[in-house]
């Protein structure tokens, strides 16, 4: 991995003055653009082959200039050129799988955000341990397959948008889905409403609601649209589906926005506290947007069983504020509220403590 003093030696060479905001074009792009440009920032977007002509369309989220690369992995070959840009790159979802997260760790450029998050998010076992660590309750379990004895979650390591990941109900019927040439972790299945909630952690921010370093903020909510288990049982119940061989898949193809009743915010500040505050004994700290991935039950207990240390897909919801974010300020997106963070780190001097 690129360490932390490699980086401040590249930011010596940067013109503050000109700093440049940079992400793949895909996931979340168009917002994080948007928001760059908001606060005063040029933009770069990188691109295979050439730029998606649908960017056209979106004339203020459109990036002041691209980056064109053979593959992702040829970004890898374009450090250099980005530097001189003054470029910071701004991670999300797609960024990550897309260049691979050995890739991403070494990647030769100022990146918004703690690295070395990475090692804890993108393994399963590692996440478990980091979140029961912060007293997180999380779905059950299960290590040997064979003591499968009602419904589980079975899904793969990294970051995969749900696909591949599938129900089972019996041993024979995880033998019979699984890909056994890939990393999985078996979860109990936890009967509920998803809702995935969208924080951001400023370690230099200390008002608000002030950690033992920092401030943490919630600024919206989203479910996900999946396919085709969101649709499915229109063809029947289970059991008929099951008959005729149709099983439910968790592909994310879209998101809803959601609000959560008020009575429920203490506990989802608590649950975003303790993440945050366990991140940095670990690892120094997770930095700026993540998202926990939950289940609230009939008994308003709220069970995390994922957490994305980034922007997510789900707040592309809310490029001109959510009912939460407009509480701290107006017309606040993720992408707007990443760019402020490194234009506030700039002004501040302060810009290696959320640099990696």
């Amino acid at each position: 991995m690129i360490t932390k003093q490699q980086v401040l030696e590249f930011l010596k060479n940067y013109d503050m003055e000109n700093i440049t905001i940079a992400t793949v074009c895909s996931h979340s792009s168009l917002q994080i653009f948007d928001g760059a440009r908001k606060e005063g920032f040029r933009t770069l977007g990188i691109c295979v082959g050439k730029p998606p002509k649908f960017y056209d369309a979106f004339p203020k989220a459109k990036p002041d200039e691209y980056l064109i690369v053979d593959s992702y992995a040829d970004i890898m070959n374009k450090v250099e050129e980005l530097r001189e840009k003054n470029v910071i790159i701004v991670p999300h979802g797609s960024f990550v799988a897309y260049l691979g997260t050995k890739r991403f760790a070494e990647m030769a450029v100022p990146t918004f955000g703690n690295r070395d998050v990475l090692e804890w998010e993108s393994d399963r076992d590692k996440e478990r341990e980091w979140l029961l660590g912060a007293g997180i309750h999380m779905p059950g379990k299960i290590d040997d397959p064979r003591d499968i004895n009602g419904p589980v979650m079975v899904k793969y390591h990294g970051a995969k948008g749900g696909k591949g990941f599938f129900v089972a109900k019996t041993y024979e019927e995880f033998e019979q889905l699984v890909d056994k040439t890939q990393k999985y972790t078996i979860q109990e299945f936890i009967t509920g409403t998803r809702y995935y909630l969208h924080y951001f952690y400023s370690p230099i921010r200390d008002e608000g609601y002030t950690l033992s370093k920092g401030s943490l903020e919630l600024l919206s909510m989203d479910r996900r649209v999946e396919s085709n288990a969101d649709e499915i049982f229109r063809l029947g119940s289970p059991k008929e589906l099951i008959e005729a061989e149709i099983r439910p898949t968790y592909v994310v193809t879209g998101n809803m926005p959601l609000v959560a009743r008020e009575s429920l915010l203490p506990l989802i500040f608590s649950l975003g506290e303790r993440v945050v505050e366990e991140s940095l004994g670990l690892f120094g700290g997770m930095i700026g947007a993540f998202c926990l991935e939950t289940v609230f039950t009939d008994e308003l207990e709220i069970k995390v069983f994922e957490i994305s240390a980034r922007i997510v897909a789900g707040t592309n919801l809310y490029i001109t504020g959510s009912p939460y974010s407009d509480l701290i300020e107006e017309n606040m997106s993720t992408g707007k509220r990443i760019a402020r963070e490194i234009k506030m780190a700039v002004k501040a001097g302060k810009l290696e403590e959320i640099i990696s």
